[in-house]
């Protein structure tokens, strides 16, 4: 289609493209398109809902006073930047190196939307593939997808792939999962007659035996968390092994990945779908989102797995290339033979993933792991060392706990906070039995100075 000639002539005379059109711009636009005025643009709308006056707008700010106004408004946030920050839950505040946005913040990569002609873009399909590559290492699985929206949604993308594959329409969730993960598995399921039967936690962990005894023949999948909402570990192997006697699938739900540089992969265990979240690998806590899913399982079952797959090709004159393959999203193919909905993904988040996992390597994902191991640990130990204070759940742990406190858990947080430290989750309004829990994080981030610093203004709260 081209443009009119008096159109194109109306651009030629437009001057300043990125400043508001001035009057004469504004009567010659009208001129063109044939409305007498800008009234006239909107008759469509009611007069009682249209606005009558102008609006009351403070004067015009320079560049630089726009960004001191700003910068004022941004410093009454409390962020993990401006205090240490002991608060985890699915969110981690670990140190991002400063390569990892070096790269994905490149030119060629910063872009909120993955090409329709995707294969113009080899470079972007070529760092969704390594993604992939690293997350089915990472995981033990056989094949990754290119990303998801963030940790809840791909578990409950998970439960419906299961759903599918087994031709069941029951799913057992442990309460150790994310209780928000949880809530979106309800919202995802319902329409889609997929029952969602929540087993109750027994001492921070899973509960094998009633989770064995809540199993049937309807049960598509068994859904966990490892580490667990609690920073519990879980029994995956006896579960998984529980899930295949019955003839359902094991689902690992994942907030922590980088767990996993220390502990086995659930593969290696008999997960049969991984899912969950990938911020802790390369992007910031960003006040909540944009974060990335993850989603990974066997080879089998590559397609019911949703979202898009960066496959790796030779073309006709035998050069490497990458494709996006099995697509079976319900824009590509028949609405019925979809296996998902999911209409985009998280491609640079995933990039920043992918920088993260090559620049530490396999070691410095280890070094990473332990780092939050051990601190933790200390953590834990100094405050069950004081009074009032006790550790609500025993077993291992990763670089969360659940503390059980002699004041109510959001007095202390507001106490903290007066002293500059940000505490931790109150679990009463996910769990009522645990009005008093608190549950902590410690990531690398805190140095052994901070977490003493915690230790001594809990001492002074009972």
């Amino acid at each position: 289609m081209t443009a009119k000639p008096e159109h194109a002539a109306l651009a030629r005379r437009v001057q300043h493209k990125y400043i508001p059109a001035t009057e004469a711009e504004r009567e010659e636009m009208l001129r063109v398109i044939g409305v007498p005025s800008v009234d006239a643009l909107f008759t469509d709308i009611p007069t009682a809902v249209r606005l009558t006056a102008p609006l009351r707008l403070p004067p015009a700010l320079s560049d630089p006073e726009v960004i001191a106004h700003l910068s004022a408004l941004a410093g009454r946030n409390a962020h993990a930047e401006a205090m240490p920050c002991f608060l985890g839950a699915g969110a981690y505040d670990h140190y991002v190196p400063s390569v990892v946005w070096a790269l994905a913040g490149r030119g060629e990569f910063l872009t909120a939307y993955t090409p329709y002609q995707a294969e113009m873009m080899q470079g972007e399909l070529q760092a969704g593939y390594e993604y992939q590559s690293m997350l089915c290492a990472l995981t033990g699985m056989d094949v990754a997808n290119a990303s998801m929206y963030d940790g809840a949604s791909a578990t409950a993308e998970a439960a419906v792939m299961a759903k599918d594959l087994t031709k069941r329409i029951e799913v057992i969730v442990s309460t150790a999962v994310h209780p928000e993960y949880r809530q979106v598995l309800r919202t995802y399921t319902r329409p889609l007659g997929l029952t969602i039967v929540e087993v109750p936690h027994l001492g921070g962990r899973s509960d094998v035996e009633a989770i064995g005894a809540a199993v049937s023949e309807k049960t598509a999948a068994i859904i966990i968390q490892h580490p667990n909402f609690f920073g519990g570990l879980e029994d995956g192997k006896g579960l998984a092994a529980l899930a295949h006697r019955h003839g359902a699938l094991l689902v690992c739900a994942i907030a922590e990945p980088l767990s996993l540089g220390i502990l086995r992969p659930p593969g290696a265990w008999g997960a049969d779908i991984v899912a969950g979240e990938g911020q802790s690998l390369g992007n910031h806590l960003n006040f909540g989102g944009p974060y990335l899913g993850m989603m990974a399982t066997k080879q089998e079952y590559v397609r019911r797995i949703p979202g898009r797959l960066v496959g790796a090709t030779v073309d006709t004159e035998g050069r490497r290339g990458f494709v996006l393959t099995l697509q079976t999203r319900e824009q590509h193919i028949r609405r019925e033979k979809a296996s998902s909905n999911i209409c985009t993904n998280e491609a640079l988040l995933a990039l920043a993933a992918a920088v993260y996992m090559a620049a530490l390597g396999p070691q410095g994902l280890r070094k990473v792991a332990e780092l939050n191991l051990h601190k933790a640990a200390h953590a834990k130990d100094a405050i069950a060392s004081l009074k009032g204070y006790r550790i609500a759940f025993s077993g291992p742990t990763f670089h969360e706990f659940v503390v059980r406190t002699p004041v109510a858990p959001e007095e202390i947080n507001r106490r903290l906070r007066r002293q500059n430290i940000g505490g931790g989750l109150p679990l009463g309004h996910f769990y009522p039995d645990l009005k008093d829990g608190w549950l902590l994080c410690v990531t690398e981030q805190r140095t052994r100075a901070e977490i003493d610093r915690l230790v001594v203004a809990l001492e002074g709260i009972r």
